[in-house]
C-alpha cells in the first residue's frame, strides 16, 4: 500500500495580501493627485486675483470707449448745429435802386459809426443796413462791381436813391460823371452790431 503526498497550497492567504496591497497602492496613489487643503488656498487665492485683474481691465476698456463714443457724437453734433446755424443765419439780401455818391464835401468829418469820413476808401452810406455790414454793390449799367462796408447813414434826398458811395468807390463802378446809377446792392446779416451815431452829412 503506497501513500501520495498532496500538497495543499493556500491561495486564500497570497490572495488576501495582494487584495492589501492593491489597495494600499490605490490608496497611495489617490493621495497623490488629492489636492491637499494646504495646496488648494493659494491655487484659489491666485485665481480669484487673476479674475478680478480682468475684470478690472475690461471695464476701464469699456469706460474709455463708451467716453470716446460720446465725446465723438457730441463733436458731431456741436459740428452739424453750427453748420446749420450758419446757413440759416446768412442768407444774402438783395436790394435794387439808385445810387449816388459824396466824397470832397464831407472827407474829413465824422461819420454815423464815429470814424472820420475818407472819400478814398471803400465805404458807402445806407439808411437801414447794420453799420459794419459789406455790401457787395453791382453797377447794373455796365455790370461793374465793388464791395463796400456800411460805415455811414444815407442818402436823405427823397428821390428814391438806397445808397450814397464814397468817392472811390463811385469811381470804381464808372458812375462818378453821371452822378446816379441802377444798382443792386447783395448783403449778409452782421455778427456784431456797433453803436450807432447820427452823422451831421445831410444830401
Amino acid at each position: 500500500m503506497s501513500y501520495q503526498t498532496i500538497q495543499h497550497h493556500d491561495a486564500s492567504q497570497n490572495a488576501k495580501k495582494m487584495r492589501l496591497i492593491y489597495g494600499s497602492q490605490r490608496l497611495s496613489w489617490k493621495a497623490r493627485i488629492a489636492p491637499s487643503p494646504s495646496n488648494t488656498l493659494p491655487l484659489c487665492k491666485w485665481l480669484a486675483g487673476l479674475l478680478r485683474v480682468t475684470l478690472i481691465g475690461a471695464l476701464a476698456i469699456s469706460g474709455c470707449n463708451s467716453k470716446d463714443a460720446g465725446e465723438h457724437a457730441d463733436k458731431q453734433d456741436r459740428q452739424s448745429q453750427q453748420e446749420k446755424g450758419s446757413a440759416v443765419s446768412k442768407p444774402v439780401k438783395k436790394e435794387f435802386g439808385e445810387a449816388s455818391w459824396y466824397g470832397p464835401g464831407f472827407h474829413g468829418q465824422e461819420t454815423a459809426s464815429g470814424e472820420t469820413f475818407n472819400q478814398k476808401k471803400m465805404t458807402a452810406a445806407h439808411p437801414s443796413l447794420p453799420i459794419g455790414t459789406k455790401a457787395k454793390v453791382t453797377n447794373l449799367e455796365n455790370n461793374k462791381k465793388v464791395e463796400v462796408r456800411i460805415n455811414d447813414r444815407g442818402p436823405y434826398a427823397d428821390d428814391g436813391r438806397v445808397i450814397d458811395l464814397s468817392s472811390a468807390a463811385a469811381k470804381k463802378l464808372d458812375m462818378k460823371k453821371d452822378g446816379t446809377a441802377q444798382v443792386k446792392i447783395e448783403t449778409k446779416p452782421v455778427k456784431k452790431k456797433r453803436s450807432v451815431k447820427h452823422s451831421s452829412k445831410k444830401k
